[in-house]
Protein backbone atom coordinates (compact mmCIF):
# COMPACT_ATOMS: atom_id res chain seq x y z
CA UNK A 1 0.00 0.00 0.00
CA UNK A 2 2.70 2.33 0.92
CA UNK A 3 4.27 1.95 -2.64
CA UNK A 4 0.88 2.67 -4.25
CA UNK A 5 0.29 6.03 -2.15
CA UNK A 6 4.16 7.12 -3.34
CA UNK A 7 3.13 6.74 -6.76
CA UNK A 8 -0.22 8.66 -7.15
CA UNK A 9 1.16 12.17 -7.23
CA UNK A 10 3.34 11.89 -9.67
CA UNK A 11 0.91 9.78 -11.41
CA UNK A 12 -1.56 13.31 -10.87
CA UNK A 13 0.47 15.17 -12.33
CA UNK A 14 2.18 13.61 -15.23
CA UNK A 15 -1.49 12.90 -16.04
CA UNK A 16 -2.36 16.45 -15.94
CA UNK A 17 0.86 17.21 -17.99
CA UNK A 18 -0.36 14.44 -20.63
CA UNK A 19 -4.06 16.34 -20.48
CA UNK A 20 -2.49 19.78 -21.31
CA UNK A 21 -0.56 18.04 -23.69
CA UNK A 22 -3.26 16.36 -25.82
CA UNK A 23 -5.81 19.04 -25.06
CA UNK A 24 -3.23 21.81 -26.98
CA UNK A 25 -2.45 24.09 -23.55
CA UNK A 26 1.03 25.47 -23.56
CA UNK A 27 1.36 23.63 -20.42
CA UNK A 28 4.31 25.74 -19.08
CA UNK A 29 3.36 29.02 -20.01
CA UNK A 30 -0.22 28.42 -18.02
CA UNK A 31 2.04 26.86 -14.94
CA UNK A 32 3.64 30.21 -14.55
CA UNK A 33 0.96 32.25 -15.21
CA UNK A 34 -0.28 30.65 -12.38
CA UNK A 35 2.48 30.74 -10.28
CA UNK A 36 2.35 35.06 -10.11
CA UNK A 37 -1.76 35.10 -9.96
CA UNK A 38 -0.37 32.51 -6.67
CA UNK A 39 2.42 35.00 -5.65
CA UNK A 40 0.41 37.78 -5.95
CA UNK A 41 -1.85 36.45 -3.99
CA UNK A 42 0.33 35.43 -0.87
CA UNK A 43 1.25 38.91 -1.20
CA UNK A 44 -1.97 40.09 -0.97
CA UNK A 45 -2.78 38.29 2.33
CA UNK A 46 0.04 39.33 4.21
CA UNK A 47 -1.10 42.30 5.87
CA UNK A 48 -4.58 40.89 6.89
CA UNK A 49 -2.92 37.86 8.39
CA UNK A 50 0.16 40.04 10.33
CA UNK A 51 -2.72 41.81 11.99
CA UNK A 52 -4.56 38.74 12.80
CA UNK A 53 -1.33 37.65 14.78
CA UNK A 54 -0.46 40.52 16.37
CA UNK A 55 -4.27 40.89 17.52
CA UNK A 56 -4.28 37.72 19.32
CA UNK A 57 -0.10 37.94 20.51
CA UNK A 58 -1.76 40.67 22.04
CA UNK A 59 -4.42 39.39 23.92
CA UNK A 60 -2.12 37.07 25.02
CA UNK A 61 0.48 39.27 26.19
CA UNK A 62 -1.78 41.55 28.11
CA UNK A 63 -3.99 39.35 30.07
CA UNK A 64 -6.97 40.71 28.39
CA UNK A 65 -7.89 36.92 27.44
CA UNK A 66 -7.83 36.50 31.53
CA UNK A 67 -9.85 39.52 32.14
CA UNK A 68 -12.42 38.36 29.14
CA UNK A 69 -12.64 34.93 30.42
CA UNK A 70 -13.78 36.20 33.82
CA UNK A 71 -15.87 39.10 32.55
CA UNK A 72 -18.22 36.29 30.21
CA UNK A 73 -17.78 33.68 33.84
CA UNK A 74 -21.67 34.00 34.21
CA UNK A 75 -22.58 33.42 30.53
CA UNK A 76 -20.80 30.34 29.94
CA UNK A 77 -21.26 29.29 33.37
CA UNK A 78 -25.43 29.16 32.28
CA UNK A 79 -24.64 27.93 28.99
CA UNK A 80 -22.52 25.15 30.75
CA UNK A 81 -19.33 25.72 29.53
CA UNK A 82 -16.41 25.17 31.93
CA UNK A 83 -14.84 28.13 33.23
CA UNK A 84 -11.29 26.65 32.29
CA UNK A 85 -12.46 26.44 28.54
CA UNK A 86 -13.64 29.81 27.73
CA UNK A 87 -10.32 31.05 26.64
CA UNK A 88 -10.23 27.91 24.41
CA UNK A 89 -13.49 29.55 22.65
CA UNK A 90 -12.77 33.17 22.59
CA UNK A 91 -9.18 31.53 20.99
CA UNK A 92 -10.49 29.35 18.70
CA UNK A 93 -11.96 31.37 15.89
CA UNK A 94 -9.29 33.75 15.93
CA UNK A 95 -5.99 31.88 15.65
CA UNK A 96 -5.16 27.77 15.26
CA UNK A 97 -2.04 27.95 16.56
CA UNK A 98 -3.12 30.06 19.64
CA UNK A 99 -6.11 27.49 20.56
CA UNK A 100 -3.86 24.68 20.03
CA UNK A 101 -1.68 26.22 22.46
CA UNK A 102 -4.28 26.56 24.95
CA UNK A 103 -6.14 23.16 24.50
CA UNK A 104 -2.64 21.66 25.25
CA UNK A 105 -2.37 24.22 28.59
CA UNK A 106 -5.75 22.51 29.19
CA UNK A 107 -5.05 18.70 28.76
CA UNK A 108 -1.66 19.23 30.90
CA UNK A 109 -3.53 21.43 33.80
CA UNK A 110 -7.03 19.28 33.84
CA UNK A 111 -5.68 16.07 31.83
CA UNK A 112 -7.46 14.41 28.98
CA UNK A 113 -10.20 12.53 30.95
CA UNK A 114 -12.04 15.46 33.33
CA UNK A 115 -15.18 17.39 32.01
CA UNK A 116 -12.73 20.56 31.46
CA UNK A 117 -10.53 18.36 28.91
CA UNK A 118 -12.86 16.49 27.38
CA UNK A 119 -15.21 19.66 26.58
CA UNK A 120 -11.63 21.28 25.14
CA UNK A 121 -11.26 18.18 23.20
CA UNK A 122 -14.54 18.45 21.45
CA UNK A 123 -13.99 22.06 20.97
CA UNK A 124 -10.66 21.87 19.52
CA UNK A 125 -11.75 19.07 17.37
CA UNK A 126 -15.57 20.61 16.08
CA UNK A 127 -14.48 24.41 15.75
CA UNK A 128 -13.23 26.43 12.80
CA UNK A 129 -10.60 29.76 12.82
CA UNK A 130 -13.34 32.13 11.75
CA UNK A 131 -11.87 35.55 11.62
CA UNK A 132 -8.82 33.27 10.37
CA UNK A 133 -10.68 31.76 7.55
CA UNK A 134 -12.72 34.51 6.54
CA UNK A 135 -9.65 36.96 6.57
CA UNK A 136 -7.36 34.64 3.97
CA UNK A 137 -10.56 33.48 1.57
CA UNK A 138 -12.71 37.34 1.75
CA UNK A 139 -8.86 38.88 1.96
CA UNK A 140 -7.77 36.69 -1.23
CA UNK A 141 -11.22 38.07 -3.83
CA UNK A 142 -10.48 41.43 -2.35
CA UNK A 143 -13.98 40.92 -0.70
CA UNK A 144 -14.49 44.29 1.93
CA UNK A 145 -17.74 43.70 2.83
CA UNK A 146 -18.63 40.07 4.75
CA UNK A 147 -22.13 40.85 5.25
CA UNK A 148 -23.54 38.59 7.38
CA UNK A 149 -20.43 36.52 7.34
CA UNK A 150 -19.38 36.84 9.97
CA UNK A 151 -21.93 37.00 12.42
CA UNK A 152 -23.35 33.50 10.77
CA UNK A 153 -20.05 32.10 11.79
CA UNK A 154 -19.35 33.22 15.14
CA UNK A 155 -23.22 32.22 15.96
CA UNK A 156 -21.97 28.46 14.61
CA UNK A 157 -18.57 28.78 16.76
CA UNK A 158 -20.88 29.89 19.93
CA UNK A 159 -23.27 27.22 19.25
CA UNK A 160 -20.65 24.31 18.76
CA UNK A 161 -19.01 25.39 22.24
CA UNK A 162 -22.48 24.99 24.48
CA UNK A 163 -23.22 21.74 22.21
CA UNK A 164 -19.73 20.48 22.80
CA UNK A 165 -19.89 21.22 26.60
CA UNK A 166 -23.93 19.56 26.77
CA UNK A 167 -22.55 16.59 24.80
CA UNK A 168 -19.63 15.95 27.10
CA UNK A 169 -21.91 16.47 29.80
CA UNK A 170 -24.62 14.41 29.02
CA UNK A 171 -22.53 11.22 27.77
CA UNK A 172 -19.75 11.08 29.90
CA UNK A 173 -20.84 12.65 33.79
Amino acid sequence: MEQLTAFILPAVIIGILLFGFFKGVPVFDTFIEGAKGGISTFFNLIPPILALIVMVSMLNASGALTVISRMLSPLTGVLGIPEEVTPLCLLSPLSGSGSTAMFEKILATYGPDSLVGRVASVIAGSTETTLYAVTVYFGAVGVKKTRHTLFASLFADMTSFVVAAFTVQLLFF
